[in-house]
């Protein structure tokens, strides 16, 4: 099975969470949806974690990585 995108993951987590706020859904079925979308949570997380990371770690002009500085937003 392969990981789904980002975009996917999200989509499916609203669903589960749209089924999950109806609360007419048995309690077995409850409990499903929410370790999928505990998992689908978990997903997407890391995801943007990772994306977090390579946008911290920028290529310089000169081809070496450089750290990110954050900056004060006074500039």
């Amino acid at each position: 099975m392969t990981k789904p995108t980002f975009a996917t993951a999200m989509t499916e987590l609203e669903e589960v969470v749209r089924k999950l706020e109806q609360g007419d859904v048995p309690l077995e079925e409850a409990i499903d949806l929410y370790k999928k979308g505990m998992e689908l949570s978990k997903l997407c997380h890391d995801t943007l974690q990772n994306a977090e990371q390579q946008l911290i770690s920028i290529v310089g002009e000169d081809g070496e990585k450089k750290a990110f500085q954050q900056g004060n937003g006074e500039d």
